[in-house]
């Protein structure tokens, strides 16, 4: 069995450990993205929560006729069940497994106490009918062998929050069937993050790149906590179409007990959380996940203050867009001249940007 899998090292025949997010991470690292250093804690590693015979018989128990619309019952099964497998014992090859890989990575980032993000990839996000998105748990700026192991342990038992219970009992999926790998990534400390999408999510103009941003890290703009600053970047000429600069109240930071949600000053409120060059950054990262994965992409990125400013944007994550892109692009020949249809593409952002400016 293998333990840990590096994003460096992925190969395809990984995927099936991996869950989606650790997957897509280790393809964009193969593929030379800029992505953070790091590795995946696989599913192999959290099958001895199937081989517990506590923990395996109070999911067939307390789940197997579970009513999903009780809350309150929910609440007190969500509880039992993630305290299970929290406190089980883990294979002390599997500790070992992550002991080392957290030392190799501390090794490579010259930190002994190298902070890193623990993220729950569960298999389940790869089903084609689900969406299981903020159903499982990530901790941020987690530091030393023995909290990410802790870190691991909670993400494994994220599989059973209230969320992720009601949500694969209304899907009708069975609950025993999802496996959870983890992935552990050396953290970005970002002047801003947010997302982008390589279309635009309010008509699908796949001609443009539109990025949401925000002061800190982005889970502020992922949770909706904020107003983010939104921008469009047309794709052929990496002009900004269109530029709104939000009033941002809250940004996540590091702070004395890691990683603290706080107001934000006045004065940074109303400023721009992106300069030109580096929105124009995010859209040819971006685009680039877009030409890997031949299909549009919803991506998370980061600015890194450590990162001199020609490499200090990075890719958190990508996955494809499921609203727009699921709908027929319409076919150029219906509109009779192919010649003019390019020439649309080509100057309709400008026009755009002309008439906003």
């Amino acid at each position: 069995m293998s333990y840990v899998v590096w994003f460096a090292e992925f190969q395809p025949e990984h995927a099936g450990q991996l869950g989606g997010k650790c997957a897509s991470l280790g393809t964009m690292t193969v593929a030379g993205m800029p992505v953070p250093p790091g590795f995946a804690v696989t599913t192999d590693a959290y099958r001895f929560v199937h081989a517990n015979p506590e923990i395996a018989n109070a999911v067939h128990s307390l789940l197997g006729s579970f009513d999903p619309s009780n809350l309150g019952k929910l609440a007190a099964v969500s509880l039992e069940l993630r305290n299970l497998v929290e406190s089980a014992p883990v294979p002390t090859e599997v500790e070992d497994s992550v002991r080392e890989g957290y030392a190799a990575l501390a090794e490579m980032c010259s930190d002994p106490r190298v902070p890193v993000a623990v993220r729950s990839s569960a298999t389940s996000e790869d089903l084609p009918d689900a969406s299981f998105a903020g159903e499982h748990e990530t901790y941020l700026w987690v530091q030393g062998p023995e909290a990410v192991l802790s870190m691991v342990r909670r993400c494994w038992s994220s599989l059973f929050t209230e969320r992720a219970i009601a949500y694969r009992a209304q899907m009708k999926y069975p609950h025993d069937s999802v496996q959870m790998c983890v992935a552990v990534q050396k953290m970005v400390r970002p002047k801003a993050a947010g997302v982008a999408f390589t279309l635009n999510p309010r008509d699908g103009d796949r001609s443009q790149v539109a990025i949401d941003s925000s002061w800190g890290f982005g889970e502020a703009v992922v949770a909706g906590e904020v107003t983010p600053d939104n921008y469009l970047v047309d794709k052929v000429l990496y002009e900004i179409t269109k530029r709104q600069v939000s009033s941002k109240e809250y940004e996540y930071r590091l702070g004395e007990n890691g990683v603290e949600r706080v107001a934000i000053v006045d004065e940074r409120r109303e400023q721009p959380s992106l300069d030109d060059a580096e929105i124009k950054a995010v859209a040819r990262l971006a685009r680039t996940a877009e030409k890997h994965y031949g299909c549009p992409q919803d991506v998370e990125w980061a600015v890194d203050l450590d990162l001199p400013d020609d490499a200090n944007v990075l890719l958190l994550q990508s996955r494809p867009e499921t609203v727009w892109s699921r709908r027929p692009v319409p076919s150029v020949a219906t509109q009779g001249d192919y010649m003019a249809s390019i020439v649309a593409t080509l100057t309709s952002p400008l026009h755009a940007q002309s008439k906003s400016g």
